[in-house]
């Protein structure tokens, strides 16, 4: 049976148009597993309430479990992708994430010049499965070009520490604060580090300025893999500013969001688990039923639960 429509409802000068959603342009690499990458970024925002627009900076070949390999996409498509919706749309965040080469740092770099007033979130993934030579020229890339424009810095605690203060001799770990002062040199506002250690089975998440912790939220540790994570919350963060919301508060939502989000992970494959974005939009399971630690695979007990 074919619905009739009438000229009144199908005449769009009828109609109310809604307002759009905020909007976040993301760069990130196309993740066929779909645990992160541009995947994960589209996924992420539009739980969020805001409307993803995707530009692709790499091509990786990966599966749950690790990544094999990666392929750049040529620099001036990256920046032609981003342009072309750019003269049309208006942003309200950005996200960053691993933009493929050098000249692809460099092409998102300069876009995101133009834009100065419009809140950049940087996520800066664990890259140990990218050359040695590659990975150290696109670090020094990203520290020179896409750091001065950064709001908020996303990364464990260890990359962090690595890619900030790789000649740390200090007797303890560095305390978010000391990589935020290191961060600010390059000209980024805050940094947000996850997977601080601990005592107690306890990771902690820290938002943090030159001048000190700002806000943060303590995820305990199980024997959990996860894969996904840290683009997740970094999204979650560039959706919520995008929308309005002050950064302490965002950033506590957007803790919360991936908290959520990874106690309700599932295993897809033989690999790790991935976050699951739209856990609020699921009915809710039997009494008794686990979340990640169930949905990973029989026979697993408390252990760690990392934000990469």
């Amino acid at each position: 049976m074919t619905a009739e429509i009438s000229s009144a409802e199908a005449d769009p000068s009828t109609l109310q148009e809604q307002p759009a959603p905020a909007c976040v342009m993301t760069f990130n690499a196309s993740d066929p597993s779909g645990s992160g990458g541009i995947a994960g970024d589209v996924a992420t925002i539009a739980a969020m309430g805001a409307h993803a627009l995707p530009v692709v900076t790499s091509i990786v070949m990966r599966d749950t479990a690790e990544v094999f390999d990666h392929h750049p996409i040529d620099a001036d498509v990256i920046a032609e992708q981003a342009r072309s919706v750019l003269e049309d749309v208006t942003i309200a965040a950005w996200k960053v994430g691993f933009l493929g080469s050098t000249e692809g740092v460099s092409s998102v770099a300069e876009i995101l010049s133009d834009y100065p007033d419009v809140p950049l979130v940087a996520y800066l993934p664990n890259l140990s499965w990218v050359e040695e030579d590659e990975q150290q020229a696109y670090l020094d890339a990203f520290r020179d070009l896409v750091l001065p424009q950064t709001e908020v810095l996303v990364g464990s605690h260890q990359t962090l520490s690595d890619f900030l203060l790789p000649d740390w001799e200090g007797d303890r770990p560095a305390s978010p604060r000391e990589l935020a002062v290191a961060a600010n040199k390059h000209g980024t506002r805050h940094v947000l580090v996850t997977s601080v250690p601990l005592p107690d089975q306890f990771l902690d998440n820290v938002l943090a300025s030159p001048q000190g912790a700002i806000t943060g939220e303590k995820f305990e540790r199980f024997e959990v893999a996860f894969v996904g994570a840290g683009d997740t919350l970094s999204a979650a963060l560039a959706a919520l500013l995008a929308a309005g919301s002050e950064l302490h508060l965002a950033v506590g939502e957007s803790l919360t969001f991936l908290d959520q989000a990874l106690d309700a992970g599932f295993r897809p494959g033989m690999g790790n688990v991935i976050p699951d974005r739209f856990f609020w939009a699921l009915p809710p399971g039997e009494e008794g039923e686990a979340g990640a630690e169930g949905g990973s695979g029989e026979g697993e007990v408390p252990g760690s639960r990392q934000v990469h």
